[in-house]
Parts: structure tokens; C-alpha cells; sequence
């Protein structure tokens, strides 16, 4: 996946999570399946623009951004403390 990709991935995401926080907004809240979609689209996110700035990052010290993987949940989540 390279830097377009993902920037498409986030716009998506981004949008899937204005809708639902709107809904959410008009209503009384979110069901919940909505509240755990939107639970997983912010998680997506999280780990989408770490991924991009894991790859931005090997590309200016010269590395190869496509060795950068996504990182698990746990990860990408841990380090917001």
C-alpha cells in the first residue's frame, strides 16, 4: 500500500466516522453497532496515519517505506495514553 492509498483509506474513514458522529448527533446516541463501527473506524484511523508516518519517515532517512507495516491495535492504541 503506498502514501495515496492510504491517504484515500483515512479520507474514507474520515468520512464514515463525520457521518456517524452526525447521526449520533441527530439522535439520541448510536446503537450498538454503531457505537463498535465507530470504535473500529477510530482504531483504523489511528493505525492508518501511523502507518503513513512510519513510511514518510523511512523515505526521508533513505529506507524503504514499504518495509513499514500496519501495527496491531494494542500498539497503535497504547501510546495515545
Amino acid at each position: 500500500m503506498d502514501n495515496d492509498q492510504i491517504l484515500g483509506n483515512i479520507a474514507a474513514l474520515v468520512a464514515e466516522e463525520r457521518s456517524l458522529r452526525e447521526r449520533s448527533g441527530r439522535q439520541l446516541g448510536l446503537d450498538a453497532d454503531e457505537q463498535s463501527r465507530l470504535h473500529s473506524v477510530e482504531v483504523q484511523l489511528d493505525q492508518c496515519w501511523d502507518l503513513l508516518r512510519r513510511r514518510r519517515a523511512k523515505s526521508e532517512f533513505g529506507d524503504d517505506p514499504d518495509t513499514a507495516e500496519v501495527r496491531p491495535a494494542d500498539e497503535v492504541e497504547d501510546y495515545r495514553g
